[in-house]
């Protein structure tokens, strides 16, 4: 039978990191590391959890303000180098691969909006098996990043959808900043890098405190 409902989004972004990807524990973790290789005091747990989504280097001098700028190469080489000793160890929150078929087979275009760079990207979703699942995606380092507008403006002129047919999903301020820098609606999930209480300042549609949750809401009302 028909699903006589209306869809509301044609077009659905994604964040990747602390939203489908269950890496929030060890870029924290990659972050303090990297501050105090290069001779930073290291960060608490919550400021380096903070700036996941945002750029790298923009999110590596927000977490080690005592860092001189002079040092910012080597504070990402250091990260870089601590991501990939632990690369393997991040997965796909469980869940995410049926929420993401139940989508397809609605003809949602599904993209990513990621803080990532377009090579780390590129492997996670080749670790994962994801090729040919998303639609497109964007990177923050060939386009602006979170939470500027760009990701989305970018990914709705590829697709020609409009922003009021666009969700953008994700984990951080950054992200529904960006949705409402876009013009586009939001959804929060709780269970990634930032506390739920700042977001709704921000007007999600929903906050989704698992990916099952998020999962019901998303056949509901997207």
């Amino acid at each position: 039978m028909p699903n006589a409902r209306p869809r509301q989004f044609d077009l659905i972004a994604f964040d990747w990191d602390g939203t489908l990807f269950d890496s929030t524990a060890i870029i924290t973790r990659c972050i303090q590391e990297a501050v105090v290789d290069v001779g930073g005091q290291r960060p608490t747990r919550e400021a380096a959890s903070y700036v996941i989504g945002m750029s790298l280097l923009p999110a590596l001098a927000h977490a080690a303000p005592d860092v001189p700028q002079d040092k910012y190469p080597a504070l990402g080489e250091r990260y870089r180098h601590h991501y990939l000793q632990h690369q393997n160890d991040i997965s796909l929150f469980e869940g995410v691969l049926p929420m993401l078929k139940a989508l397809k087979a609605r003809h949602h275009w599904l993209t990513v909006a990621t803080g990532k760079s377009r090579l780390g990207l590129n492997e996670a979703l080749q670790a994962v098996a994801l090729r040919g699942v998303f639609d497109g995606s964007r990177t923050a380092d060939e386009t602006a990043g979170k939470p500027k507008p760009q990701m989305l403006n970018e990914l709705m002129r590829e697709f020609g959808i409009p922003p009021e047919r666009s969700l953008m999903i994700g984990d951080t301020t950054h992200d529904l900043q960006m949705a409402l820098n876009a013009g586009c609606a939001s959804v929060g999930v709780s269970y990634g890098a930032h506390e739920p209480d700042a977001f709704h300042a921000l007007n999600p549609r929903h906050v989704a405190h698992s990916v099952q949750d998020l999962h019901d809401w998303l056949l509901q009302h997207a």
